[in-house]
């Protein structure tokens, strides 16, 4: 019967689909196109007429198994995006971005800008305003690739110095690749989302032409915007424009610590310590030692000697005026039950000690301080730099042992 059909039709449909899931999870990529044939082949026998249905699956899983088949070629995978641009409409951009990405990947540029220009003449009645961002996506990756030719242009004038620039139809054909790259990145930026790369490409283009008032007011836009999602990159981008601006320390900061509040544990937080412990106001020394004390929380900085010695430096300050206790007794409070293990195990000492010396002391005079002259760490790498005849440790042993009564005040 007609239904009967149906049901073994659907029935064989997943099972085919359920096989194809199978081989791209265990990266069989020929028997995942075999059974990907199979499956094309049954709908077009007998097509169930569902709505999204399968040439949206077709289209990523046939790209999927292109991209990795280790016998298929450009060529081929040019024909199959062609064809599945031709399968809905409603993916039709998608389809051509993602076709560009490929193409870029493979160094087909002129190939992916021929796309893009395409793409971005396609019109299809009432889905042309629905796709509406993809149009825009479309645009501004058209605008990405200027960019990259005024970026070329630029720097093959600024090699020929002077003379460069003396040579006004390569100039106009920089300028040129300015302007449509301007106009396709200045419309993307308006729209709320994370768009860093086209971001940094019109900030470039700007202060290129000294438009510094608009690559401020852009940035701004980008990291304040309540529209916007919540971007760490937005501030970095913001702190390094103002940064070669040369801002006032404060404009800095500010843009540090929205930056540290998002991610304490980015890589510019010993810049941001840096500032804060040269400040003249205790309020910032005192946020200098929480942010340091907080990226040395991740495991990705516990090796970090520009972080140990920032720490080093403002803990010995501290103990030597013996002002400020307290704010290390404050960090320490919710710190002493896991650094110890995290931190300043033997194991650790040892390893720090053979791999790298300055880590080891700066590290052993934290420990020193935060967890006396009884510790393990402190005990090994002290031992071992006197051992060594070395300077520096025995005035930190000296140091230590002198401030041992901090260590009681401090652990409470």
């Amino acid at each position: 019967s007609s239904n009967e059909h149906k049901l073994n039709f659907k029935k064989s449909k997943e099972a085919c689909l359920s096989y194809i899931q199978d081989a791209l999870l265990q990266k069989q990529w020929k028997r995942a196109a075999e059974f990907l044939a199979c499956y094309v082949e049954a709908l077009e026998k007998d097509y169930s007429r569902e709505p999204i249905g399968p040439s949206e699956m077709i289209w990523r899983i046939g790209t999927e198994i292109l991209w990795h088949h280790s016998q298929s070629s450009m060529k081929e995978f040019n024909c199959f995006m062609e064809q599945m641009k031709t399968l809905g409409v409603k993916r039709y951009l998608k389809v051509c971005l993602e076709h560009v990405f490929h193409l870029l990947c493979n160094g087909q540029i002129d190939e992916a800008y021929q796309n893009l220009s395409l793409a971005e003449s396609w019109r299809f009645g009432e889905q042309t305003a629905i796709q509406d961002k993809e149009m825009k996506l479309v645009q501004a990756y058209r605008g990405l690739l200027d960019y990259c030719s005024w970026s070329k242009q630029k720097n093959i004038l600024l090699e020929q110095g002077e003379d460069g620039f003396s040579d006004l139809a390569v100039e106009q054909e920089m300028h040129g690749y300015f302007r449509k790259a301007a106009v396709n990145l200045k419309e993307i930026i308006k729209m709320p989302g994370v768009w860093d790369i086209f971001v940094k490409c019109y900030v470039d283009l700007l202060e290129f032409y000294g438009d510094h008032k608009e690559a401020r007011q852009v940035l701004n836009e980008y990291a304040y915007n309540s529209k916007f999602p919540a971007n760490p990159n937005a501030h970095v981008y913001l702190y390094q424009f103002l940064k070669r601006q040369r801002e006032p320390k404060k404009s800095l900061i500010s843009a540090l610590k929205i930056l540290h509040d998002i991610v304490p544990s980015h890589e510019l937080m010993i810049d941001f310590n840096t500032m804060l412990q040269k400040s003249k106001k205790r309020k910032k020394r005192r946020l200098g030692l929480e942010v340091i004390f907080a990226a040395l929380d991740y495991a990705g900085w516990k090796e970090n000697a520009k972080a140990w010695s920032c720490l080093a430096r403002q803990m010995k300050q501290i103990v030597t005026s013996e002002k400020h206790l307290d704010w290390i007794k404050q960090e320490w409070s919710s710190r002493k039950d896991w650094w110890p293990a995290f931190h300043f195990s033997r194991y650790l000492a040892k390893r720090n000690w053979q791999e790298n010396e300055n880590l080891s002391y700066e590290k052993a005079l934290v420990a020193g301080i935060l967890l006396g002259k009884g510790c393990k760490y402190f005990k090994y790498v002290s031992h071992q730099g006197c051992k060594a005849q070395l300077k520096r440790f025995r005035m930190l042993k000296k140091f230590v042992n002198k401030h041992n009564p901090v260590y009681l005040r401090i652990s409470g």
